[in-house]
C-alpha cells in the first residue's frame, strides 16, 4: 500500500529535532511521518509475536530499562529498532533476542511478516527490507522465569 506522493521531501522538523517524511501530499494537505513513528510501529509489530522475548541487545535493554526509569524521559519502545525512512519508502532493522525453543527462520518470518503489514499498513509507506538479527537466546530460567536449577553436591 504505497501512499500517493509528488516527489517533494519535507524539510519540516518536529519539536523533537527529527526530520518528518512526506507521506502524503494532496490538494487538502501534507502528510509527514517521523522516523520515530515509524521505529515505535515496527518495535510493537514485532514484540506482537510469540518467541520474541526483548528487542536490542544485552546492552541496549540495559540503557533502555535505566530510561524508563527516568520520569519524563519517554519509553524504550525504539530499542533495538533501527530505521531508514524515505519520502516513500521504509527500511527496518530489527535486533532481537528470542525464547528458548522457538524456530528462528520461522519466527524471523513472521516478524518480517508482521512488522511489514502493521508499518505499510499504519503509516502508507512502501517497506522495501526488514533485516533480523538475532543476538541472544532467552532460556527459561533467567531472570526467575523457571525452575531453579539444583545442585548436584551437597
Amino acid at each position: 500500500m504505497a501512499a500517493h506522493n509528488t516527489g517533494t521531501q519535507s524539510t519540516a522538523a518536529k519539536p523533537d529535532g527529527v526530520p518528518a517524511r512526506l507521506a502524503d501530499d494532496t490538494a487538502q494537505g501534507k502528510t509527514t511521518i517521523a522516523s520515530s513513528v515509524v521505529q515505535k510501529v515496527a518495535g510493537i509489530a514485532a514484540r506482537e509475536i510469540s518467541g520474541v522475548y526483548a528487542l536490542g541487545g544485552g546492552v541496549q535493554r540495559a540503557f533502555g530499562a535505566l530510561i524508563e526509569r527516568i520520569p519524563g524521559a519517554g519509553t524504550a519502545t525504539t530499542t533495538g529498532v533501527t530505521v531508514e525512512v524515505g519520502e516513500k519508502q521504509a527500511a527496518i532493522d530489527l535486533d532481537i533476542v528470542v525464547e528458548y525453543g522457538a524456530g528462528i527462520v520461522d519466527l524471523a518470518r513472521a516478524v518480517r511478516r508482521n512488522v511489514i503489514t502493521n508499518v505499510e499498513r499504519i503509516t502508507g509507506l512502501e517497506v522495501i527490507e526488514v533485516n533480523i538479527a538475532v543476538n541472544d537466546i532467552h532460556l527459561p530460567d533467567e531472570n526467575g522465569d523457571g525452575e531453579q536449577a539444583t545442585s548436584r553436591v551437597e
